[in-house]
């Protein structure tokens, strides 16, 4: 084997290093823009459509989407040059992530729906108590 060719080799495994370090490095930083359990369990407010509206700010997912997706990148293209020799731990982390974030989006969408649903509730409610209320007076 030619001393060119161990360079070659050698510059590829420390490509395939930086690489898996990369996708590493952005999987963490998702992790790390993800909410915290807390945050959506532990939500205060004065009537239910404050609990709402607060637990839809903590379903904020931030730049997980970003970093999940150079972390996808960077490991696509990891994945097709063969750089990596084991692959199925990081793959597996992507998936997880991946899984939270959807089931987050999920969840703030239909938080989101009950939010702008309740009020209206409220009002026909109100509606229906003074109607019978007028019915009643009569």
């Amino acid at each position: 084997m030619s001393q060119s060719s161990l360079d070659d080799d050698e510059l590829f495994g420390e490509a395939a290093e930086e690489m898996r370090a990369d996708v590493e490095e952005h999987l963490d930083a998702a992790r790390a823009e993800l909410p915290e359990a807390d945050a959506i369990w532990d939500v205060e407010s004065d009537n239910t459509l404050g609990v709402l509206n607060a637990l839809r700010s903590a379903l904020d997912v931030g730049d997980v989407e970003a970093h999940l997706r150079d972390a996808k990148k960077a490991f696509v293209m990891g994945q097709r040059a063969d750089a990596f020799e084991d692959a199925d731990d990081l793959e597996a982390d992507l998936e997880a992530i991946e899984g939270v974030l959807a089931d987050i989006e999920t969840a703030r969408e239909q938080v989101g729906e009950l939010a702008s649903t309740v009020p209206e509730l409220r009002s026909a409610l109100d509606e229906a108590h003074a109607d019978a209320d007028d019915e009643d007076d009569e």
